[in-house]
């Protein structure tokens, strides 16, 4: 069963050219960016069956990637200057 990734540039697109900046400017940005994309196919590899792991184990590492894109927002949010309420 093919699981579909969460990529970043699909969930801000409206910030897509702030990601790439950051990615190019910013190495702690990039390698949170890289953190999240190795989690991120990590989760679907459990979710489609290529990798096992329990269900207790997987929901931690959702809630690992829920934080980190929580972050990864809160970033491209500052960066383009409108960092409302964060």
């Amino acid at each position: 069963m093919h699981v579909d990734t969460h990529p970043l540039s699909k969930d801000f697109p409206e910030m897509s050219e702030a990601l790439q900046r950051l990615r190019q400017t910013d190495a702690g940005f990039s390698r949170l960016v890289e953190s999240y994309e190795v989690l991120d196919k990590r989760i679907c590899r459990v979710e489609g069956g290529t990798e096992n792991m329990d269900d207790l184990q997987l929901n931690a590492l959702k809630q690992e990637r829920v934080v980190m894109k929580d972050d990864i927002a809160r970033q491209l949010r500052k960066a383009l200057g409108n960092n409302r309420g964060g």
